[in-house]
């Protein structure tokens, strides 16, 4: 990153040492990255894309042979059975809420082994809100069991909660809008074989939301049954403009899919319209934009706590998703940081974000990130809930120095603002 004579010594220190601490990591980075890239580019040879395979349906979409290719292009990715992908999932948590409510039923009970899911799944579960059509409202039940102190699975505790009635075990790999690490692939297989030996009747659920082609295995690889996410995050490689994904056993993923349309449809219908050949240029796209993000955070969380914050995950901590938190310790530095960030922006660098409300979130929210899809984390964002004790989260980013430089726009407008000592 070029050094601006007119920046603060104490910026332009942090900037120093944040690169030494991304040269440090570039190695086991650029490695992981080769093997996703490498996988990708298989999946899409041995199922033999082909250009006819780029063109849209209209209508009803029936015989849409682009589409049945590109499922079973991302099952490969992922190592499922199955997959459905479809521009018709409005976000990764509508794509999380037709598999739960596609798969579970009346009676049944789910139980949340990494703690409180996130923010937007609060509603669609019931833990609040009243009357809208929630899991709860049509008699599915929920418990959940925290993370221990050290960020990890209680098993004696997740045993004392599965009963009778238990059907699925929920899992949010990333940290979401949580002080907490990701879990990391080795973690989830640590609780399959929990599972597979003690409950072999669960279904395992993974909201896989900024973890995909983040590790070189995927929850699939390692025998979780479900798992969903969004296509403006990891796997649309910035270039997707809408959609998610449910990925899995074949009846599960089915099961899904008759929830997302109707039953007896299920995933035989759909026009992919103009997004059919983004899907399939921004999933081969996917990988290269994760690594970029991934060196991006590394960048990150080195410059803020150079800056003094704390930062979560460390520059040199093993990563499982593509969120990096940062403490800022007040609502007026949590702004200011978001409206410098945005500075940093190929689109409305001009606008200055303001807390607000935002459907399926309890608290007010801030976001930075003039992205050209809308709400695309993928290409670079940063939000967070305005609560104690102020934390921000960034997402993605098409490039390193993208990421970096918005960091030092953020940092330059605390400066400013007399809220960096």
């Amino acid at each position: 990153m070029y050094s601006n004579p007119k920046w603060p010594k104490i910026i332009s220190n942090a900037v120093d040492e944040a690169e030494k601490a991304l040269f440090d990591q570039l190695p086991a980075l650029q490695e992981i990255a080769e093997k996703n890239h490498e996988k990708v580019l298989n999946a899409f040879q041995e199922e033999r894309v082909a250009a006819y395979h780029l063109q849209g349906t209209t209508g009803y979409g029936l015989g849409d042979s682009g589409r049945e290719v590109l499922d079973r292009v991302v099952a490969r990715i992922l190592g499922a059975e199955a997959a459905l992908v479809r521009g018709q999932f409005v976000s990764g948590t509508h794509a999380i809420a037709s598999a739960l409510f596609g798969v579970l039923r009346p009676g049944d009970h789910v139980l949340s082994v990494s703690g409180t899911p996130y923010d937007t799944l609060e509603e669609v579960i019931g833990l609040r809100g009243e009357g809208q059509g929630s899991l709860r409202d049509f008699g599915v039940f929920h418990d959940t069991v925290p993370l221990d102190s050290h960020g990890k699975l209680q098993y004696a505790l997740i045993s004392e909660k599965i009963t009778t009635k238990t059907r699925m075990l929920l899992v949010q790999r990333s940290r979401g809008y949580a002080w907490r690490d990701a879990l990391m692939i080795s973690q989830l297989k640590e609780l399959v074989d929990f599972v597979r030996k003690h409950f072999p009747q669960l279904i395992i659920f993974v909201d896989n939301c900024y973890g995909e082609l983040v590790e070189t295995q995927e929850p699939g690889d390692i025998g979780v049954d479900l798992m969903a996410g969004s296509l403006i995050k990891n796997l649309g490689g910035s270039v997707a403009p809408t959609g998610g994904y449910v990925a899995g056993r074949s009846d599960l993923v089915e099961l899904s899919a008759q929830r997302l349309t109707a039953p007896g449809v299920g995933g035989h219908m759909g026009a992919t319209l103009e997004w059919q050949r983004l899907f399939y240029q921004g999933l081969f796209f996917s990988p290269l934009t994760v690594s970029e993000s991934i060196k991006g955070a590394v960048f990150s969380a080195a410059f803020w706590r150079a800056l003094g914050f704390e930062v979560h995950p460390q520059p040199e901590t093993v990563r499982t998703d593509l969120i990096q938190a940062v403490k800022l310790g007040s609502r007026e530095k949590m702004i200011a940081f978001c409206q410098g960030l945005q500075k940093g922006s190929p689109i409305d660098s001009h606008v200055l974000p303001i807390p607000s409300g935002m459907p399926g979130y309890e608290d007010e929210i801030i976001m930075a990130g003039g992205t050209f899809i809308q709400g695309s984390t993928s290409e670079f964002s940063a939000d967070g809930p305005l609560r104690e004790p102020f934390v921000v989260y960034q997402q993605g980013g098409i490039s390193c120095t993208y990421i970096q430089m918005g960091n030092i726009l953020a940092a330059l407008n605390l400066w400013q603002q007399g809220l960096l000592s």
